[in-house]
């Protein structure tokens, strides 16, 4: 049975890092390499998370077998007093009955120690070297590892002075014995302290914005304003993503004109043409005899591969706010829909853009209309708040424990209070039920804050497979470093860890590996105990959103409901969505006259125009207009910095993709789709 719940848990948790790497990444586009070190590490560390519950369980099992062999009575005692305590042994014995996860001894501690070192590997050496390979814009193998190599010198540099550093100051002490092990705990100890840094500053907003969005998101108009908010700011980075794209295409285009096809650079420009989007690779296709020839400068190959990065890195960022946009547009007609419902005298959900709404099955015969209707209407209000109430009371717990953890008598955590009682009794199940709950409520708190953070277009964790490889790594490597002292720290929350609790005990097999802290003991007696109570600040300041006001003012705008300018750009937001409504509705209902008319004119037609011939043709009709007006768009064949796409030389007004002074005069692209003018 132990081994099936371990082999159980193992493929859970690998399916459950996949679908979030599926979830965030593309897997069908991007590395294998980036995708695998990805998946690898977020593996690795909700294993820790799902493992630990059964170590806790079966180091309270082996405390209790050894409690009986210490209650076991010499053989020299009289023959009443060996049949009383005979009894009583029996008695205790019965009482350690195994755990129904119970994991033989000895797999454990080899289990901890290739996952523990494994994701030590890869956040520190293997993640650092692959985000510049991933980044490099080099043509070959051997370019990208050199780039690499040369961009993680000052990395791996200041790694090494930190090693010798540590190596002096233990060489100093005589009383220290030099060993490998004690070495190890070094190397331990220095990871965990960098990671206990960043878990409760990442813990403390965590602890208060996830109960906090879950009660603010029980309310309609919060969410509607908050959605207007973030489109305005949308708009502005999707103009912004647009215009450096545009810029980007000027220099692939200038460049195509001047290396020729029997230059050697000529690959290199061939395969920057291959990341650049299907728009412009046909316009450049369509015009190349139309470009200037004024600019005859060839480029270097560091050049080239300058503009192979920027490329990469601006059609990316170009696609991500397209794609971001088309999801805000989605929530916003949701709203929008479920505010008109709300006020509907009929128990149906009624979408604005039926044809955008998905009709699977589960929409069909589950989340139907009128099911739909009463959790948006009726059920989703209170149960966001009940959530909201549960998680703040989970919050309370975790903030009284992380300040009072230390205190071992009389006990004043309430996780180490509760896993003592169930210890008693033996429950293992209530032990495993709470360990779980409270570790994942933590991670949840620790990894959402992960999630969320943005490092300004370097590291953004974007869904529906737009996040770039460098952001991918980027989360392994915080995955990787914050998930050993987060355990520990649970640990000690719990009165498991004998650094923290100074408790003669049997130590779980993750705190064995781990080593002796007391090596240290200037970080296990001070920064280990007394840091998390910063976390009671952190919370202070997060509730107070002191840190969104700081940002607010550098110019960094986030969501204050007290302050004016956000009020504008709630303001403008709304008209956006309603612009993009009507344009949408328009298209619509053009979709449905024309589906009107084809099923009208289907049935009137003659057997004669009935041919397939007849309906190809009509079908091609329809189909070149979309060519008509996607050749609109030319490249420019001036030197002058009048932009890359200008308008047809029949004349006709349409708005250019950039206009002047970087001004955003139309959210909707030029290629057809759903957001297009009819």
């Amino acid at each position: 049975m132990s081994g099936t719940v371990l082999g159980v848990v193992v493929v859970v948790v690998f399916f459950l890092a996949l679908y979030l790497l599926q979830c965030y990444g593309d897997l069908r586009k991007q590395q294998r390499m980036v995708l695998l070190g990805t998946l690898l590490s977020w593996y690795l560390c909700f294993l820790i998370v799902f493992i630990l519950p059964l170590d806790v369980s079966t180091t309270i099992y082996n405390q209790c077998v050894l409690d009986n062999s210490n209650h076991s009575t010499p053989v020299t005692q009289t023959s009443h007093a060996n049949h009383t305590e005979a009894s009583l042994s029996l008695s205790l014995t019965k009482v350690c009955e195994k755990p129904w996860s119970y994991i033989p001894d000895g797999v454990l501690p080899v289990f901890w120690r290739v996952v523990y070192w494994t994701s030590q590997f890869l956040t520190w050496l293997l993640l650092p070297f692959m985000q510049s390979y991933a980044r490099s814009g080099a043509f070959s193998r051997v370019g990208k590892v050199k780039t690499a190599l040369i961009e993680n010198a000052i990395y791996y540099g200041t790694y090494l002075l930190i090693f010798i550093s540590l190596l002096i100051y233990v060489a100093a002490h005589p009383q220290w014995k030099f060993t490998w092990t004690e070495l190890q705990t070094i190397c331990i100890t220095a990871a965990n302290t960098w990671g206990l840094f960043l878990l409760v500053l990442l813990l403390g907003y965590g602890l208060v914005e996830i109960p906090r969005s879950y009660w603010l998101s029980s309310s309609h108009g919060y969410l509607l304003a908050k959605t207007y908010f973030k489109a305005a700011k949308m708009a502005t980075e999707k103009a912004a993503a647009e215009e450096n794209l545009a810029d980007v295409m000027e220099e692939v285009a200038a460049v195509h004109e001047s290396v020729r096809h029997n230059h050697c650079f000529r690959k290199f420009v061939d395969t920057i043409l291959t990341k650049c989007t299907t728009e412009y690779q046909e316009e450049m296709g369509r015009n190349a005899e139309s470009f200037c020839r004024e600019q005859n400068v060839l480029p270097t190959k560091r050049d080239l591969v300058k503009l192979h990065s920027k490329v990469i890195c601006a059609v990316q960022r170009q696609t991500q706010t397209q794609v971001q946009w088309s999801i805000l547009l989605d929530k916003a007609f949701h709203l929008g829909d479920v505010d008109k419902s709300q006020s509907s005298l009929v128990r149906n959900f009624i979408h604005s853009f039926p044809s955008g709404h998905h009709q699977g099955w589960i929409h069909r015969f589950i989340y139907t209309p009128t099911v739909e209707w009463y959790w948006e209407c009726v059920f989703r209000q209170g149960f966001y708040r009940l959530l909201a109430v549960m998680l703040c009371l989970l919050s309370a717990a975790v903030v009284w424990s992380e300040c009072t953890f230390f205190s071992t008598h009389p006990v004043l955590s309430l996780f180490a209070v509760f896993i003592q009682m169930a210890e008693k009794q033996y429950n293992y199940i209530f032990i495993e039920m709470v360990c779980f709950i409270s570790i994942l409520f933590i991670c949840v708190c620790v990894y959402s804050t992960v999630f969320r953070i943005r490092v300004f277009n370097y590291y953004h964790l974007v869904p529906h497979h737009q996040t770039d490889a460098y952001s991918l790594q980027f989360s392994g490597m915080l995955f990787c470093r914050l998930t050993p002292p987060l355990c520990l720290n649970f640990l000690g929350l719990i009165h498991m860890d004998s650094a923290i609790s100074h408790q003669d005990r049997i130590q779980t097999s993750y705190t064995s590996i781990m080593g002796s802290m007391h090596l240290l003991s200037f970080i296990s007696d001070g920064f280990y105990i007394y840091y998390p109570i910063l976390v009671l600040l952190l919370c202070f300041a997060t509730f107070f959103n002191l840190g969104s006001r700081c940002l607010n003012l550098l110019g960094f705008h986030q969501y204050i409901t007290d302050d004016d300018l956000i009020a504008d750009l709630v303001d403008e937001g709304r008209e956006l969505i309603k612009r993009e409504s009507r344009k949408q509705q328009r298209a619509e209902d053009s979709a449905n006259r024309r589906w009107a008319w084809r099923e009208r004119y289907r049935v009137q037609r003659t057997p004669e125009q009935r041919r397939p011939g007849y309906t190809e043709l009509q079908d091609d009709q329809s189909s070149s207009v979309a060519e008509i007006k996607k050749s609109v768009i030319t490249f420019t064949r001036s030197g002058s910095k009048t932009g890359l796409l200008q308008e047809s030389p029949a004349g006709e007004s349409l708005p250019n993709r950039r206009s002047k002074g970087g001004h955003y005069m139309s959210l909707s692209s030029f290629q057809t789709g759903i957001f297009d003018d009819v």
